[in-house]
């Protein structure tokens, strides 16, 4: 079945326009020379793009430490999830190799208990012959470009929680709270020493479109356990039926009013 052109779309324009210079190649020669064919389609496929695009976004899931440490008999690079950790690290392999600098200059022949001391002494005395360098990096990924999920897609929602970050402190010094981020959701669960309770909350503000529902609420249910403390997917219940006098009341009040504005006609 021949395929006609649309060209209203750029595509069917495009086509179109190759249909045309074509013709106007076979009038002028009477053929579709060989050059001149290549010549009008080259300039012809610059009009397209055949690149795929992904619509990939760069996503930070978290930070890493990232510690390089060499001396001349290597170089090591490791990551470590918080400071503290790759400082002791550092302070571990400090320990096993003070014999090379305990007893010179004053040096104690132990090292100080503080890894801070101790690895900062070291290096010192050790700066021409070894070091390290520690710094912290964000870890990212290239993901697609987040579309509003369907509570009534599991596909969707599947594809939606392979997505979700969480987002870790920094340190104590970090003014933020530890968080994790779903479809525009966050929810932080922190240690709340001013109440003295385990802390969260859920913030809406940026929830994904799709997920908000007409009267500009989020479905959800919140569970401890096995047990649901909030719910706002069950309906609220119809309201009772009055009953005993109170229906009675009811009923006589719906009563339409005689005819005439209720008062009685006389006869004669």
């Amino acid at each position: 079945m021949p395929i006609t052109p649309d060209p209203t779309t750029p595509a069917g324009a495009a086509v179109l326009d190759l249909a045309d210079l074509m013709d106007d190649l076979q009038e002028r020669t009477g053929q579709w020379p060989g050059a001149d064919t290549v010549s009008i389609l080259e300039g012809w496929l610059h009009r397209f793009s055949f690149a795929i695009e992904e619509n990939l976004t760069s996503q930070v899931t978290g930070r890493a430490w990232v510690l390089r440490r060499w001396d001349r008999h290597s170089d090591d690079v490791t990551l470590w999830s918080d400071k503290a950790s790759a400082l002791a690290s550092l302070a571990q392999h400090v320990h096993s190799a003070w014999d090379d600098v305990a007893g010179e200059d004053g040096v104690p022949l132990r090292p100080p208990a503080d890894d801070r001391k101790a690895v900062d002494l070291f290096y010192e005395l050790r700066q021409d012959i070894e070091g390290y360098t520690l710094y912290d990096e964000d870890i990212a990924r290239c993901v697609l470009a987040p579309r509003n999920p369907s509570l009534s897609d599991a596909e969707e929602c599947a594809e939606a929680n392979s997505t979700a970050v969480f987002h870790a402190m920094r340190g104590p010094d970090d003014e933020g709270l530890p968080c994790m981020e779903i479809a525009g959701i966050l929810v932080f669960a922190y240690l709340d020493a001013d109440r003295e309770a385990v802390r969260v909350s859920v913030h809406l503000d940026t929830t994904d479109e799709q997920l908000v529902r007409a009267d500009s609420t989020v479905p959800m249910v919140v569970e401890i356990e096995d047990t649901t403390v909030f719910d706002n997917l069950t309906p609220l219940p119809a309201p009772a039926q009055p009953t005993g006098w109170k229906a009675r009341f009811r009923r006589l009040t719906r009563r339409p009013a005689p005819s005439g504005g209720g008062k009685c006609r006389q006869g004669g």
